[in-house]
């Protein structure tokens, strides 16, 4: 009654290599799109402008993130570990093409348990390469040899055996870990004068957050946390700049034609791989343009999907939900907290999802690739940038939204064919 397995299909599934290695190439291409959005304030600040008008959320995010760029930033060393999503769109012609759903750049979860969901499914395979080395740079940063990484958590978090692997790792390379909350750090937080931060008296080095993704964790001693952090000389995994970086909005802005350019001047290679993997996304800022495509969505709500600024999976809307929805909000500023995506529709296949406390049978599924890259930059200077593994999941096709955490996908293993 305390402890569940994580739930996980029965078989493997299968996924086209090609896709699969399409998905792996643009990896490290991702990695160093994110890095530039966070570095490019005009850009963060043109695109969020309307959102934050509406979206109180994301509005105060912002606002942490203008007022550490103002008195200066003090980190200077910066750490992703994100995780972009995709599905096998099959469409009219029915020939599979990789779609991105979205990226992560906060709490990219799953990293440890799907390390051993092959073990499990008994496939022989080359094991996914370390995630977590990239802690190691204490001589880059000039730190204490006793400074921990400390990992920002919930009051009760039901994936703890997913942080417990990616702990594990760094205990066996001497690096010790803490395990804090938001009321942990406005308690026992604090700065010194060169903004080094300290945890009831010890240093933190890294902060690794796998919380603050949802206004609801937020109370106004969170936000002062929040603060504290961002303010400080940690290495954030995300910084604030980056957790904005993964918005729905920028992710719309991005498909953008010439934003890309505009970001990655002199990358025509990896802004195609890029640009490969878009599904068509839509504004619905006020407007001509998000007049019409409101009026579209409203009119055929079945093509598309409807995503406001959150993470953390189950926010989506589809159907004839997405229609009230839009009925209720097209002619309010509100609207602009939304983005339009076109619907992915995937080929489902039979397979059986193993769940504590739930009858076997098989089901007609869908599949969801997602594959996670990390990169450390120092200054301005990327010194690493890897794609550090992948993660499958799959969910029966009644459910259009959600993922594992949400009781509705499970661990998956990709088959390659």
């Amino acid at each position: 009654q305390v402890v569940n397995y994580a739930p996980f299909t029965l078989l493997p599934s299968a996924v086209p290599r090609a896709l699969f290695e399409q998905a792996y190439a643009v990896q490290q291409d991702f990695n160093l799109l994110v890095d530039a959005v966070s570095q490019n304030k005009e850009f963060l600040e043109q695109t969020l402008a309307s959102a934050i008008k509406v979206d109180d959320f994301t509005a105060r995010l912002f606002r942490i993130y203008k007022q550490v760029l103002e008195e200066g930033l003090a980190q200077t060393v910066f750490l992703g570990i994100n995780r972009s999503d995709y599905m096998f769109d099959c469409g009219l012609e029915g020939a599979a093409a990789l779609r991105q759903i979205e990226i992560n750049t906060i709490a990219a979860s799953f990293g440890g348990l799907t390390s051993r969901t092959a073990d499990v499914h008994r496939k022989a395979g080359d094991p996914a390469r370390s995630m977590w080395s990239v802690y190691g740079f204490n001589d880059v940063l000039g730190i204490s040899s006793s400074a921990v990484v400390m990992f920002l958590v919930e009051e009760v978090q039901r994936n703890i055996f997913d942080q417990r692997c990616v702990e594990n790792e760094l205990w066996n390379r001497n690096i010790r870990v803490v395990r804090k909350r938001f009321q942990d750090v406005f308690e026992q937080g604090s700065l010194d004068a060169s903004r080094r931060l300290y945890m009831d008296g010890q240093e933190v080095a890294v902060v690794y957050y796998r919380e603050g993704y949802v206004p609801q964790v937020y109370d106004e001693q969170n936000w002062e946390a929040r603060l504290l952090l961002e303010r400080s000389r940690a290495v954030k995994c995300p910084d604030i700049a980056t957790q904005l970086a993964g918005t729905k909005k920028v992710q719309q802005e991005l498909s953008r034609q010439g934003t890309l350019e505009k970001l990655l001047p002199g990358h025509p290679e990896a802004i195609a791989r890029i640009r490969a993997t878009f599904a068509g996304l839509y504004s619905l800022d006020e407007g001509e343009e998000g007049d019409r495509i409101a009026a579209t969505a409203i009119a055929d709500p079945d093509r598309f999907v409807l995503k406001p600024q959150r993470e953390g999976g189950g926010n989506n809307l589809y159907g004839e939900e997405l229609r009230e929805v839009l009925e209720k909000i097209k002619d309010s500023p509100e609207r602009t907290s939304y983005i339009l995506m076109d619907k992915i529709k995937p080929q489902p296949a039979l397979n059986y999802l193993l769940r504590a406390h739930s009858p076997l049978q098989v089901s007609e599924c869908i599949s969801e690739l997602g594959i996670f890259g990390v990169y450390v930059r120092q200054g301005r200077e990327l010194v690493l940038n890897q794609a550090a593994g992948h993660l499958l999941r799959t969910k029966a096709i009644e459910h259009a939204d959600g993922g594992v955490a949400a009781g509705v996908a499970v661990l998956d293993t990709p088959y390659l064919v």
